[in-house]
């Protein structure tokens, strides 16, 4: 196949042809394999507060163990609706490990929306933040929804910080319409219960489908892509051989802000970069640019993804050009073009590459992207990554 490939004689030196797509048999087998050998560093920060690969571990079998004490079972469907909490992660990996096929939900879809996605994808089960318990309320009826769990934006962030950032949510901004659902569990509660259950036994296979990634609403109904075991573990090793050549295992600090429910940030942040061994700083809501800038005070941000609005929106806040780049190495702007005038600004001010790359849903998603080491071309998706097939066709298919 290397014959076919002509972009390979570009590839920067280190990086492989190819990679292992079967490196691991499964998501969860890629899980304990990184929760085992980083188990002391820390995987995720929200809002300062930090937990680490052990923590995140034990919560998410214990999440696990939780649902299988719901009577759910592998191969059910659960949605998971919510902004970048603690909470994600730790119902992502524990939903994955009790054999649940994870359906990511756009907290900010309409009830009209939710009920597609939920009635098309039979969703049996669903965690879903507050701030949008209302809209669930609304076409819960329509659904085969029986099994609710709800959590707050401050649930896992300890005292005092829980209690100052609910009231704020609240009774402040006053950010959770009233809601009534049936026999709701708060997500905390589901782990402290599922501390007292085991994860049944179930069988996994590289072919099975563990995530519905629902896209292309843009330009019609939004229709689920269906992601196995192979999908995702394939992509996540190229991206980890694509980025070999700058990412350095276990000492990332990789800022997250676009929303770990879409396939971008899933991939490469919530599983590439933790398979790394990274600290991924998730920011709650990317819309808020001083929330974004204040991690680059509280630490020293070694890379960061997001989207050609976000990076530009940074560069014309006023504080942006003072933050710390000692440690930067570069930016990866997906999901949009990144503009030629937003990328030259960004090396300018950080010194650092905003290096753009393409992908889609249903490729998991990355299939091409720029080398990381700034030599990528300006207004390029960059080079199809390692055991990719690409080619360019016309309106006819020549």
């Amino acid at each position: 196949m290397a014959e076919e490939r002509p972009w390979l004689k570009n590839y920067p030196k280190g990086i492989p042809a190819n990679i292992d797509p079967d490196a691991y048999p499964s998501v969860c087998a890629m899980l304990d394999d990184t929760f085992q050998k980083f188990k002391k560093l820390k995987a995720f920060s929200c809002m300062g507060k930090e937990m680490t690969y052990a923590e995140v571990d034990k919560h998410s079998r214990n999440f696990a163990a939780y649902l299988h004490s719901r009577g759910l079972e592998p191969g059910d469907k659960i949605a998971l609706m919510m902004p970048n909490l603690l909470q994600y992660p730790i119902a992502l990996f524990g939903c994955l490990r009790a054999g649940l096929i994870v359906v990511n939900t756009n907290p900010l879809y309409t009830p009209r929306e939710m009920r597609h996605q939920f009635t098309d994808a039979g969703v049996k089960a669903i965690v879903i933040c507050e701030n949008f318990a209302k809209n669930l309320q609304e076409i819960l009826p329509d659904t085969q929804i029986k099994t609710i769990l709800v959590t707050s934006i401050g649930e896992m962030l300890g005292f005092p910080k829980k209690l100052l950032v609910n009231f704020a949510v609240r009774t402040l901004k006053r950010m959770v319409p009233k809601y009534d659902l049936p026999n709701v569990v708060t997500f905390t509660e589901a782990l402290k219960q599922g501390k007292k259950f085991s994860v049944k036994e179930f069988k996994q296979a590289p072919d099975d489908t563990i995530i519905i990634q629902y896209t292309g609403g843009t330009t019609g109904v939004s229709k689920g892509a269906m992601l196995t075991n192979r999908n995702l573990v394939a992509n996540m090793s190229q991206i980890k051989a694509w980025g070999s050549v700058a990412f350095c295992e276990g000492e990332e600090i990789a800022l997250s802000p676009l929303p770990l429910y879409h396939i971008f940030a899933l991939t490469v942040n919530c599983l590439a970069l933790f398979n790394l061994g990274s600290l991924n700083v998730l920011v709650v809501n990317a819309r808020d640019i001083p929330s974004v800038l204040k991690e680059f005070k509280r630490y020293k941000i070694t890379l960061m993804t997001g989207v050609n609005t976000l990076f530009n929106a940074m560069l014309n806040h006023k504080d942006f050009s003072g933050c710390d780049f000692s440690q930067f190495k570069f930016a990866l702007g997906g999901g949009m073009a990144v503009q030629r005038v937003v990328a030259e600004k960004w090396q300018s001010v950080t010194g650092s590459p905003l290096v753009e790359g393409y992908g889609m849903t249903e490729s998991s998603p990355v299939a091409s992207v720029n080398p990381l080491d700034g030599s990528g071309k300006l207004g390029s998706i960059g080079l199809p990554v390692p055991s990719t097939d690409m080619r360019v066709v016309d309106e006819n298919g020549n």
